[in-house]
């Protein structure tokens, strides 16, 4: 689960590490007053959740009422979903760095990452001249110690005046990461200020889903998703994505679904969304149906292999689904897997044809989606 900036900044501030002063809000009716306490110069920062928001104009400085009051306006209606600002005072920056804690999956370590050229030209650096960034894995079961601190920050060739300062940034953001279960905690850039005091400029924390649970004070909310029918999957652990093609996707985990997306566009087909149905979702084809019927499709393609996931449950389950739903577009399955045999007689009795090879299948939807079946 991604956080917002002002989230991440909230929790990196109980964590010992410093941030500008800053007020959220939500409307341009509170700006005054976030203003009022903040001052001038300031700057409006669209909270959404996504890289990239300086080069998309989603951060704006500000000097006087005025000018805030009309950026405001435009970061509101603007096409990329703002529903909060965060209004934060200009800090007066001599340099940036970059600093992260991350997963290595490889090595099932913790990563610290580090750069004394931070800012938002992190990622061209990094495929431009990446000895300049500076790793150093943490054996989670031993902790953070010194040296793991040291190897990183006089990795990165930083003056010796910033050092220490840096080094407790360093300790606290891995703090966090532990705390917070998270896949990534980033702070980029991390404002070095004129008088060489470090101040997270940006926060980015990515909390691991297995462990929501553990940290109730930040649930799933409307605002951290495009479209209510994505916030309402991801309430019930569905995956849901969204695109504009015409095949409407059911299919079960990443890896097959990963092949029929690119089977289809090899077939010159175009996915307009997925759902998953499989793994743990296998028994809520009703639900799922009703998810894919949000986005307008011309074909529902059914992709699915179940070991533990019995055929023979998702095709009853899809049976049901189409009963409930009564959807318009033809459907094209090809559910395979364990009971499949009784999974082929219940898709019949429905009247649908059982398909038992995922290239026909996909071809045949594909196929249907541009008039050619």
């Amino acid at each position: 689960m991604k956080l917002f900036e002002y989230q991440a900044k909230s929790i990196f501030r109980d964590k010992g590490i410093s941030t500008p002063k800053g007020k959220l809000i939500r409307s341009v009716d509170e700006l005054d007053a976030a203003i009022a306490d903040i001052g001038l110069p300031c700057v409006l920062k669209s909270q959404v959740l996504r890289g990239g928001r300086g080069k998309a104009g989603l951060i704006r400085l500000v000097k006087d009422a005025a000018s805030a009051r009309k950026e405001a306006q435009e970061l509101f209606a603007s096409e990329h979903n703002v529903h909060m600002i965060l209004v934060e005072e200009a800090v007066s920056i001599a340099s940036e760095i970059y600093l992260a804690v991350t997963v290595d999956a490889v090595t099932s370590t913790a990563m610290l990452i580090g750069c004394a050229e931070g800012g938002v030209e992190i990622e061209k650096l990094a495929a431009t001249d990446p000895d300049k960034i500076v790793t150093v894995k943490v054996d989670m079961a031993h902790g953070l110690g010194a040296f793991h601190v040291n190897n990183l920050v006089y990795g990165m060739g930083l003056p010796t005046e910033l050092v220490k300062a840096v080094s407790g940034v360093v300790r606290n953001l891995y703090k966090t990461f532990v705390a917070y279960d998270a896949q990534l905690a980033e702070i980029n850039p991390l404002f070095i200020t004129t008088d060489g005091t470090p101040i997270a400029g940006d926060g980015k924390l990515i909390i691991d889903d297995n462990s929501e649970w553990r940290h109730p004070d930040y649930p799933l909310s409307r605002e951290q998703f495009d479209s209510q029918v994505e916030f309402e999957a991801a309430q019930e652990g569905i995956p849901y994505l969204v695109f504009d093609g015409d095949v409407a996707l059911m299919c079960a985990g990443a890896g097959l679904t990963t092949t029929v997306f690119d089977l289809i566009n090899d077939a010159g087909g175009t996915v307009a969304t997925y759902v998953e149905f499989g793994g743990a979702n296998y028994t809520k084809a009703v639900r799922t149906m009703e998810l894919c019927l949000q986005t307008p499709s011309k074909v529902i393609l059914v992709v699915t292999f179940g070991t533990i996931a019995r055929a023979d449950v998702m095709a009853q389950g899809l049976v049901e689904a189409i009963r409930t739903h009564k959807p318009q577009q033809p459907i094209v399955t090809c559910i395979r897997g364990t009971n499949e045999e009784e999974a082929f007689k219940i898709l019949r009795e429905a009247g649908l044809e059982p398909l038992t090879n995922t290239e026909e299948a996909v071809q045949r939807a594909v196929d249907i989606a541009a008039g050619r079946a």
